[in-house]
């Protein structure tokens, strides 16, 4: 990076450092390894041989709540049949349709491969547990369109333990920020090829908080993982 800075210096108008595209995985701690959720389910005095009922309940929560975000937003579940459909050209189709403002962009659903358990019983030692599993499930892509993060998604697997990911882009992230501060931008695709003042931008892209994104993405999970 630096060569190229050096070799093209004349022709730079600026340099900004900041986050790109980001990929965030979230966990319940407790019960995301077979050990805690075997815990967990002697805890609530659950028999390990009903983890399958005690996980569909937690299912039908998840599909409860897509409901609801269906008949809040008017946006239908898109279920996506086949495999290699590029899930990125569908939204950018809908994007330049629907505009960048605020809101639900898409919701799109399919069966794709999610960490889960499976009961087994030791004869040897007489245990009951759970043991780590691999298996398919219906996930749930909630795209959208947020005032501070950007345009970003959910990933939302309909199966316990329910691990979530959420993207956004941290171009966009500091794009809403130059906006309340008043700073004039323009960009190409992902690029800034212009900041009124460079400066400043940096420094909001180094006040960067993790505190803040943990505070949003809780926000994310309630609303859309109630699990």
């Amino acid at each position: 990076m630096e060569k190229f800075i050096n070799k093209y210096n004349r022709m730079i108008s600026f340099v900004l450092s900041c986050y790109d595209r980001l990929i965030i995985s979230g966990n319940l701690p407790e019960i995301s390894y077979a050990e805690g959720m075997t815990s967990y389910l002697n805890s609530k005095k659950i028999p390990i041989f009903d983890y399958a009922k005690f996980a569909e309940g937690l299912r039908e929560r998840i599909r409860k709540q897509i409901d609801a975000i269906v008949l809040e937003s008017g946006i239908e579940v898109n279920y996506l049949k086949k495999s290699g459909i590029r899930k990125e050209s569908l939204v950018a189709d809908l994007l330049k349709e629907r505009g960048c403002h605020p809101g639900i962009v898409c919701i799109l659903s399919t069966l794709e491969l999610c960490p889960t358990f499976k009961p087994w019983h030791d004869k040897h030692s007489g245990r009951t547990y759970l043991k780590s599993d691999t298996s398919k499930c219906l996930h749930y892509y909630i795209y959208f369109i947020d005032e501070r993060l950007g345009f970003g998604y959910v990933r939302i697997p309909a199966w316990c333990p329910f691990r979530l990911q959420i993207y956004f882009n941290g171009h966009h992230f500091l794009a809403n920020k130059l906006k309340k501060q008043d700073i004039a931008y323009t960009m190409i695709d992902n690029a800034f090829d212009s900041i009124a003042d460079p400066v400043k931008a940096q420094e909001l892209s180094d006040s960067f908080s993790v505190e803040e994104l943990h505070r949003k993405f809780d926000e994310l999970a309630w609303k859309y993982c109630p699990v």
